[in-house]
């Protein structure tokens, strides 16, 4: 990869307050919001004795990949596109195959921030305990970053212009967002809805980030399944996408 597109895309991206709120604050943002509220600081039987605030933890963490997976990225490569700047860089010794890697890179670094983030606002405001198994846990959440992305590789791929992608990623968002348990975190589900969401790839990683958190290792099927989602995106992705 080209460092010198590598650079550009983090200077394009440092100057887009949007993106910089919605993947790198915004995860972190809603879990103090949540955090502040005194119910969410007790311990609650339906959410196996945590605390309601331990559980959002990893749906925050899983938050700021799955907007900048499936909103961010896939609307700057379209527009890319549409403007013909892949189709220029094509024509240069600069692939566009490094800004496609740029990007990733990029958005999965943002991802990974927020991440950081907001374990650390959980363990100094609201005492949630770090990870019990952290290497499991990071496994899981690169798995998960590498799923994220994928997913927005197929969404720049199907989407002809950046208000499509607009469109088809906000279309994505909310089925995502609920299956890394934003409106109710995977532990509080009923065993059939957990089951069938822990087969999607953000509840597959709500699962392993929760097991990890607990000390487990992260289950090897939940591990199978975000690898496998991974696998078939990208293949998907290489499959459709058009460089103009």
């Amino acid at each position: 990869m080209n460092a010198a597109v590598l650079r550009t895309e983090i200077r394009l991206f440092r100057r887009e307050p949007g993106g910089i709120f919605w993947v790198l604050l915004f995860p972190t943002l809603l879990l103090a919001i949540l955090g502040s509220i005194p119910s969410f600081r007790e311990a609650d039987p339906s959410f196996g004795g945590l605390r309601p605030v331990d559980a959002y933890v990893p749906v925050a963490v899983l938050l700021g990949l799955i907007v900048g997976g499936v909103q961010g990225m896939p609307q700057t490569l379209t527009a890319y596109r549409e403007h013909g700047i892949l189709r220029r860089m094509a024509t240069t010794p600069v692939r566009a195959t490094a800004l496609l890697g740029a990007q990733m890179l990029v958005y999965g670094g943002a991802a990974l921030l927020s991440a950081l983030l907001s374990l650390a606002v959980g363990r100094i405001a609201f005492d949630v305990p770090l990870p019990r198994q952290p290497f499991g846990y990071l496994l899981a959440l690169l798995l998960a970053v590498a799923a994220a992305l994928a997913l927005g590789a197929v969404l720049s791929a199907l989407s002809r212009t950046a208000k499509i992608a607009g469109a088809v990623g906000s279309a994505a968002l909310f089925p995502a967002m609920f299956c890394a348990g934003v409106w109710l975190p995977v532990q509080a589900m009923p065993d059939l809805l957990a089951d069938i969401v822990g087969w999607t790839p953000f509840g597959a990683a709500a699962e392993a980030l929760n097991q990890a958190a607990a000390g487990n290792w992260p289950g090897w099927i939940h591990l199978a399944v975000l690898a496998a989602w991974t696998v078939l995106l990208t293949a998907a992705a290489a499959r459709w996408f058009r460089w103009e």
